[in-house]
Protein backbone atom coordinates (compact mmCIF):
# COMPACT_ATOMS: atom_id res chain seq x y z
CA UNK A 1 0.00 0.00 0.00
CA UNK A 2 0.77 3.36 -1.00
CA UNK A 3 2.04 6.21 1.47
CA UNK A 4 1.99 9.71 1.30
CA UNK A 5 5.42 9.71 3.84
CA UNK A 6 6.74 7.48 0.52
CA UNK A 7 9.16 8.65 -1.13
CA UNK A 8 8.42 9.90 -4.82
CA UNK A 9 9.73 10.99 -8.46
CA UNK A 10 8.71 13.88 -10.40
CA UNK A 11 11.12 13.67 -13.47
CA UNK A 12 14.47 12.83 -12.41
CA UNK A 13 13.68 14.51 -9.08
CA UNK A 14 13.04 12.43 -6.34
CA UNK A 15 10.83 13.61 -3.09
CA UNK A 16 10.88 13.29 0.40
CA UNK A 17 6.99 12.75 0.07
CA UNK A 18 4.29 13.18 -1.72
CA UNK A 19 3.07 17.03 -0.37
CA UNK A 20 3.94 19.75 -2.25
CA UNK A 21 3.64 23.55 -1.32
CA UNK A 22 1.46 24.99 -3.98
CA UNK A 23 2.17 27.98 -5.69
CA UNK A 24 1.08 30.97 -3.50
CA UNK A 25 1.19 35.35 -3.66
CA UNK A 26 3.49 35.99 -1.24
CA UNK A 27 3.43 39.61 -1.77
CA UNK A 28 6.65 39.90 -0.32
CA UNK A 29 9.03 41.62 -3.57
CA UNK A 30 9.68 44.99 -4.19
CA UNK A 31 7.88 46.84 -7.73
CA UNK A 32 10.47 45.21 -10.02
CA UNK A 33 9.95 41.86 -8.50
CA UNK A 34 13.06 41.99 -6.49
CA UNK A 35 12.45 39.49 -3.58
CA UNK A 36 12.51 41.43 0.08
CA UNK A 37 14.26 39.70 3.00
CA UNK A 38 10.99 38.08 4.40
CA UNK A 39 10.79 36.20 1.37
CA UNK A 40 13.59 34.46 2.48
CA UNK A 41 12.62 33.28 5.66
CA UNK A 42 8.77 32.08 4.05
CA UNK A 43 11.02 29.37 2.73
CA UNK A 44 13.38 28.66 4.89
CA UNK A 45 10.46 27.49 7.03
CA UNK A 46 8.86 25.77 4.52
CA UNK A 47 12.00 23.85 4.12
CA UNK A 48 12.32 23.09 7.71
CA UNK A 49 8.87 21.83 7.32
CA UNK A 50 9.82 18.54 5.45
CA UNK A 51 7.64 19.69 2.45
CA UNK A 52 8.42 17.02 0.29
CA UNK A 53 8.34 20.09 -2.85
CA UNK A 54 8.02 23.50 -2.55
CA UNK A 55 7.14 25.80 -5.55
CA UNK A 56 7.34 29.20 -5.44
CA UNK A 57 4.34 32.37 -5.42
CA UNK A 58 4.18 33.17 -9.65
CA UNK A 59 7.04 35.01 -11.01
CA UNK A 60 6.81 37.07 -13.28
CA UNK A 61 8.34 36.51 -16.93
CA UNK A 62 8.41 40.00 -18.90
CA UNK A 63 8.88 43.11 -17.21
CA UNK A 64 6.37 45.29 -15.79
CA UNK A 65 3.97 42.61 -15.95
CA UNK A 66 3.37 41.66 -12.32
CA UNK A 67 -0.60 41.15 -11.74
CA UNK A 68 -0.56 41.25 -8.29
CA UNK A 69 1.86 43.67 -6.36
CA UNK A 70 4.31 42.18 -4.71
CA UNK A 71 4.72 39.45 -6.99
CA UNK A 72 8.13 37.92 -8.23
CA UNK A 73 10.10 38.28 -11.23
CA UNK A 74 12.29 36.28 -13.43
CA UNK A 75 12.40 38.16 -16.55
CA UNK A 76 16.17 39.26 -16.98
CA UNK A 77 19.29 37.93 -15.50
CA UNK A 78 19.35 40.58 -12.81
CA UNK A 79 17.75 38.26 -10.50
CA UNK A 80 20.35 35.35 -11.30
CA UNK A 81 21.85 36.16 -7.25
CA UNK A 82 19.43 36.40 -5.03
CA UNK A 83 17.46 33.05 -6.26
CA UNK A 84 20.40 30.93 -6.12
CA UNK A 85 21.14 32.36 -2.75
CA UNK A 86 17.41 31.23 -2.11
CA UNK A 87 17.78 28.29 -3.66
CA UNK A 88 20.60 27.18 -1.46
CA UNK A 89 19.67 28.03 1.44
CA UNK A 90 16.53 25.96 0.73
CA UNK A 91 19.05 23.15 -0.18
CA UNK A 92 21.23 22.97 2.44
CA UNK A 93 17.84 22.94 4.65
CA UNK A 94 16.95 19.81 3.29
CA UNK A 95 13.94 21.50 0.65
CA UNK A 96 13.79 21.02 -3.01
CA UNK A 97 12.12 23.95 -4.82
CA UNK A 98 10.26 24.70 -7.92
CA UNK A 99 10.18 27.89 -9.47
CA UNK A 100 6.30 28.80 -10.80
CA UNK A 101 6.47 31.00 -13.97
CA UNK A 102 3.98 32.59 -15.93
CA UNK A 103 1.80 35.79 -17.39
CA UNK A 104 -1.03 37.19 -15.15
CA UNK A 105 -2.79 39.20 -18.43
CA UNK A 106 -6.22 40.53 -17.65
CA UNK A 107 -6.81 38.80 -14.17
CA UNK A 108 -6.11 41.82 -12.48
CA UNK A 109 -6.53 45.06 -11.12
CA UNK A 110 -2.99 46.37 -10.42
CA UNK A 111 -2.07 49.09 -12.48
CA UNK A 112 -4.19 48.55 -14.93
CA UNK A 113 -3.96 51.54 -16.71
CA UNK A 114 0.03 51.88 -17.03
CA UNK A 115 0.62 48.95 -18.93
CA UNK A 116 -0.76 47.25 -21.99
CA UNK A 117 -2.32 43.38 -20.91
CA UNK A 118 -1.97 41.03 -23.63
CA UNK A 119 -5.35 38.80 -23.77
CA UNK A 120 -6.51 36.16 -26.85
CA UNK A 121 -9.18 38.35 -27.63
CA UNK A 122 -10.60 42.19 -26.65
CA UNK A 123 -13.01 40.52 -24.14
CA UNK A 124 -13.91 41.79 -20.64
CA UNK A 125 -12.12 39.46 -17.96
CA UNK A 126 -14.83 38.37 -16.17
CA UNK A 127 -13.70 39.09 -12.27
CA UNK A 128 -12.29 42.55 -12.95
CA UNK A 129 -14.03 44.19 -16.07
CA UNK A 130 -9.96 44.54 -17.62
CA UNK A 131 -10.07 44.22 -21.61
CA UNK A 132 -6.69 43.20 -23.42
CA UNK A 133 -4.96 44.20 -26.15
CA UNK A 134 -5.79 41.15 -28.62
CA UNK A 135 -2.09 39.46 -29.23
CA UNK A 136 -0.69 39.48 -32.60
CA UNK A 137 1.28 36.72 -33.80
CA UNK A 138 4.58 38.63 -32.88
CA UNK A 139 3.49 39.25 -29.61
CA UNK A 140 2.71 35.16 -28.86
CA UNK A 141 6.14 34.41 -30.66
CA UNK A 142 7.37 37.02 -27.65
CA UNK A 143 5.46 35.43 -24.84
CA UNK A 144 6.82 31.93 -25.78
CA UNK A 145 10.22 32.74 -25.78
CA UNK A 146 10.34 34.98 -22.73
CA UNK A 147 9.08 31.59 -20.77
CA UNK A 148 12.10 29.57 -22.35
CA UNK A 149 14.38 32.71 -21.49
CA UNK A 150 12.87 32.43 -18.18
CA UNK A 151 12.88 29.20 -17.76
CA UNK A 152 16.20 29.19 -18.84
CA UNK A 153 17.16 31.53 -15.89
CA UNK A 154 15.21 29.23 -13.48
CA UNK A 155 17.48 26.24 -14.08
CA UNK A 156 20.40 28.52 -13.80
CA UNK A 157 19.78 29.60 -10.38
CA UNK A 158 19.54 26.07 -9.09
CA UNK A 159 15.92 25.51 -8.50
CA UNK A 160 14.70 21.83 -9.00
CA UNK A 161 12.46 22.38 -11.35
CA UNK A 162 9.82 24.86 -12.97
CA UNK A 163 6.36 25.10 -12.87
CA UNK A 164 4.09 27.09 -15.59
CA UNK A 165 1.00 28.79 -14.42
CA UNK A 166 -2.04 27.82 -17.04
CA UNK A 167 -5.10 27.70 -13.90
CA UNK A 168 -7.30 30.13 -12.99
CA UNK A 169 -7.34 32.42 -15.50
CA UNK A 170 -4.24 33.92 -16.22
CA UNK A 171 -2.98 34.15 -19.66
CA UNK A 172 -2.58 30.18 -20.85
CA UNK A 173 -5.94 29.41 -18.87
CA UNK A 174 -7.58 32.28 -21.14
CA UNK A 175 -6.21 30.80 -24.46
CA UNK A 176 -7.89 27.35 -23.37
CA UNK A 177 -11.12 28.97 -22.60
CA UNK A 178 -13.77 29.71 -25.36
CA UNK A 179 -15.13 32.73 -23.40
CA UNK A 180 -11.56 34.46 -23.56
CA UNK A 181 -10.82 33.21 -26.73
CA UNK A 182 -12.27 34.18 -30.04
CA UNK A 183 -9.29 33.75 -32.18
CA UNK A 184 -9.91 32.87 -35.83
CA UNK A 185 -6.11 31.80 -36.70
CA UNK A 186 -4.39 29.16 -35.23
CA UNK A 187 -4.63 30.04 -31.97
CA UNK A 188 -7.96 29.73 -31.61
CA UNK A 189 -11.35 27.73 -32.31
CA UNK A 190 -10.84 24.22 -32.25
CA UNK A 191 -9.39 22.54 -29.09
CA UNK A 192 -5.89 21.93 -30.87
CA UNK A 193 -5.20 25.28 -31.69
CA UNK A 194 -6.64 26.83 -28.34
CA UNK A 195 -4.07 24.20 -26.52
CA UNK A 196 -1.84 25.74 -28.87
CA UNK A 197 0.03 28.17 -26.76
CA UNK A 198 0.46 26.24 -24.12
CA UNK A 199 2.24 23.51 -26.20
CA UNK A 200 4.56 25.92 -27.67
CA UNK A 201 5.41 27.02 -24.31
CA UNK A 202 6.13 23.90 -23.17
CA UNK A 203 8.52 23.00 -26.56
CA UNK A 204 10.33 26.22 -25.67
CA UNK A 205 11.36 25.78 -22.70
CA UNK A 206 12.15 21.88 -23.16
CA UNK A 207 14.59 23.40 -25.67
CA UNK A 208 16.00 25.38 -22.80
CA UNK A 209 16.08 23.63 -20.00
CA UNK A 210 16.79 19.95 -21.72
CA UNK A 211 14.83 16.75 -20.75
CA UNK A 212 16.66 15.88 -17.19
CA UNK A 213 14.99 19.50 -15.77
CA UNK A 214 11.64 18.62 -14.05
CA UNK A 215 9.06 21.35 -16.16
CA UNK A 216 5.23 21.07 -14.85
CA UNK A 217 2.48 22.64 -14.93
CA UNK A 218 -0.88 23.91 -13.05
CA UNK A 219 -3.97 23.46 -15.38
CA UNK A 220 -7.48 23.72 -14.65
CA UNK A 221 -9.47 20.73 -14.80
CA UNK A 222 -12.44 23.09 -16.49
CA UNK A 223 -13.48 26.66 -15.43
CA UNK A 224 -16.59 25.65 -14.06
CA UNK A 225 -18.21 28.92 -16.12
CA UNK A 226 -20.28 29.14 -18.63
CA UNK A 227 -18.10 29.08 -22.02
CA UNK A 228 -15.05 28.29 -20.19
CA UNK A 229 -12.35 25.14 -20.55
CA UNK A 230 -13.99 22.01 -19.82
CA UNK A 231 -12.52 18.92 -19.02
CA UNK A 232 -12.00 17.29 -21.91
CA UNK A 233 -10.45 20.46 -22.51
CA UNK A 234 -7.86 20.11 -20.25
CA UNK A 235 -7.87 15.76 -20.84
CA UNK A 236 -6.90 16.79 -23.94
CA UNK A 237 -4.37 19.02 -23.16
CA UNK A 238 -2.53 16.81 -20.54
CA UNK A 239 -2.52 14.06 -23.24
CA UNK A 240 -0.57 15.96 -25.86
CA UNK A 241 1.65 17.60 -23.28
CA UNK A 242 2.46 14.05 -22.01
CA UNK A 243 3.14 12.91 -25.36
CA UNK A 244 5.84 15.61 -25.27
CA UNK A 245 7.29 14.58 -22.51
CA UNK A 246 6.19 16.94 -19.39
CA UNK A 247 6.80 15.24 -15.77
CA UNK A 248 3.53 16.59 -13.71
CA UNK A 249 0.30 18.11 -13.88
CA UNK A 250 -0.97 19.68 -11.04
CA UNK A 251 -4.98 19.33 -11.18
CA UNK A 252 -7.17 22.51 -10.22
CA UNK A 253 -10.18 24.30 -11.32
CA UNK A 254 -12.04 27.29 -11.02
CA UNK A 255 -11.59 31.21 -12.11
CA UNK A 256 -12.25 33.91 -9.65
CA UNK A 257 -15.86 35.44 -10.32
CA UNK A 258 -18.14 37.07 -7.67
CA UNK A 259 -20.84 34.64 -6.56
CA UNK A 260 -19.07 31.46 -8.44
CA UNK A 261 -19.64 28.61 -5.76
CA UNK A 262 -16.65 27.11 -7.93
CA UNK A 263 -13.71 29.34 -7.03
CA UNK A 264 -10.15 27.57 -7.00
CA UNK A 265 -10.10 29.27 -3.30
CA UNK A 266 -13.20 27.67 -1.69
CA UNK A 267 -14.57 27.86 2.79
CA UNK A 268 -13.67 24.21 3.93
CA UNK A 269 -15.80 23.17 7.01
CA UNK A 270 -15.96 19.49 7.13
CA UNK A 271 -13.89 16.52 5.51
CA UNK A 272 -16.87 16.43 3.12
CA UNK A 273 -15.88 19.56 1.25
CA UNK A 274 -12.05 18.65 0.95
CA UNK A 275 -10.51 18.01 -2.25
CA UNK A 276 -13.08 19.60 -4.60
CA UNK A 277 -11.57 19.06 -7.62
CA UNK A 278 -10.40 15.13 -6.74
CA UNK A 279 -13.22 13.79 -9.25
CA UNK A 280 -11.62 15.86 -12.15
CA UNK A 281 -8.31 14.94 -10.95
CA UNK A 282 -8.94 11.29 -10.15
CA UNK A 283 -10.58 10.97 -14.16
CA UNK A 284 -7.45 12.97 -15.43
CA UNK A 285 -5.41 10.79 -13.44
CA UNK A 286 -6.52 7.51 -15.13
CA UNK A 287 -5.95 8.48 -18.49
CA UNK A 288 -1.94 9.85 -18.15
CA UNK A 289 1.28 7.97 -17.19
CA UNK A 290 3.18 10.56 -15.06
CA UNK A 291 2.48 11.98 -11.71
CA UNK A 292 -0.96 14.04 -11.42
CA UNK A 293 -0.82 16.18 -8.29
CA UNK A 294 -4.28 17.22 -6.62
CA UNK A 295 -4.71 21.00 -5.34
CA UNK A 296 -7.87 22.83 -3.66
CA UNK A 297 -9.33 22.20 -0.10
CA UNK A 298 -7.00 19.75 1.38
CA UNK A 299 -7.36 19.87 5.19
CA UNK A 300 -6.98 16.00 6.32
CA UNK A 301 -4.09 13.07 6.28
CA UNK A 302 -6.70 10.76 5.98
CA UNK A 303 -8.46 12.33 3.03
CA UNK A 304 -5.16 12.40 1.01
CA UNK A 305 -4.09 8.99 2.22
CA UNK A 306 -7.47 7.46 0.72
CA UNK A 307 -7.29 9.48 -2.46
CA UNK A 308 -3.61 8.07 -2.45
CA UNK A 309 -5.21 4.53 -2.17
CA UNK A 310 -8.16 4.55 -4.12
CA UNK A 311 -6.75 6.53 -7.30
CA UNK A 312 -4.01 7.26 -9.13
CA UNK A 313 -3.12 10.50 -7.73
CA UNK A 314 0.46 10.89 -6.69
CA UNK A 315 0.64 14.21 -4.81
CA UNK A 316 -1.25 16.48 -2.60
CA UNK A 317 -0.32 20.14 -3.04
CA UNK A 318 -1.91 22.78 0.33
CA UNK A 319 -1.57 26.23 0.13
CA UNK A 320 -3.51 27.97 2.54
CA UNK A 321 -2.61 25.39 5.24
CA UNK A 322 1.28 26.35 5.09
CA UNK A 323 0.45 29.81 5.58
CA UNK A 324 -1.42 29.28 8.72
CA UNK A 325 1.50 26.04 9.76
CA UNK A 326 4.78 26.15 7.48
CA UNK A 327 5.60 22.86 9.31
CA UNK A 328 2.27 20.98 8.72
CA UNK A 329 4.26 18.21 7.19
CA UNK A 330 6.94 17.91 10.02
CA UNK A 331 3.94 17.21 12.60
CA UNK A 332 2.65 14.87 10.92
CA UNK A 333 5.73 12.71 10.65
CA UNK A 334 5.78 13.31 14.04
CA UNK A 335 3.00 11.17 14.52
CA UNK A 336 0.64 14.44 15.77
CA UNK A 337 -2.32 13.73 12.73
CA UNK A 338 -5.02 16.27 13.56
CA UNK A 339 -5.90 18.24 10.95
CA UNK A 340 -4.18 21.41 9.19
CA UNK A 341 -4.82 24.50 11.62
CA UNK A 342 -6.16 26.29 8.30
CA UNK A 343 -9.92 27.84 8.81
CA UNK A 344 -10.07 28.74 5.30
CA UNK A 345 -11.37 32.36 6.75
CA UNK A 346 -9.31 33.54 3.48
CA UNK A 347 -8.39 36.52 5.54
CA UNK A 348 -4.68 35.48 4.70
CA UNK A 349 -3.70 38.69 2.08
CA UNK A 350 -2.53 41.83 3.69
CA UNK A 351 -1.18 44.85 2.19
CA UNK A 352 2.02 44.09 4.24
CA UNK A 353 2.62 40.76 2.81
CA UNK A 354 0.15 37.23 2.79
CA UNK A 355 -0.05 35.38 5.89
CA UNK A 356 -2.23 33.63 8.30
CA UNK A 357 -3.74 36.32 10.94
CA UNK A 358 -5.29 33.85 12.64
CA UNK A 359 -2.10 31.72 14.19
CA UNK A 360 0.07 34.15 13.24
CA UNK A 361 1.67 37.76 14.93
CA UNK A 362 4.07 38.32 11.91
CA UNK A 363 4.51 37.47 8.33
CA UNK A 364 5.33 33.74 7.57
Amino acid sequence: MKNLFDETQIGEIVLKNRFVRSATWERLANEKGEPKGDLFRVYEDLAIGDIGLIITGLSSIIEGEQPHPGMMGIYNDRFHGTYKRLTERVHELGGQIAMQIGYGGTRTHFQTEKRIIWGPSEIPELNTGVVAKEMSLEDITTLIQAFGDAAGRVKKAGFDGVQVHGAHGYLLGQFLSPYHNRRLDQYGGTISNRARLILDVYSEIRSRVGFSFPVLIKINSSDCISEGSTLQDCLYTCRELVKMGIDAIELSGGVKLAGNPYSPVRFVASEAEEAYFAKEATAIAEELDIPVILVGGLRSLNVMQRLLNDTKIDCFAMSRPFLAEPKLIARWRSGDYSKSKCLSCNQCKTDSGNYCKVFKNKKI
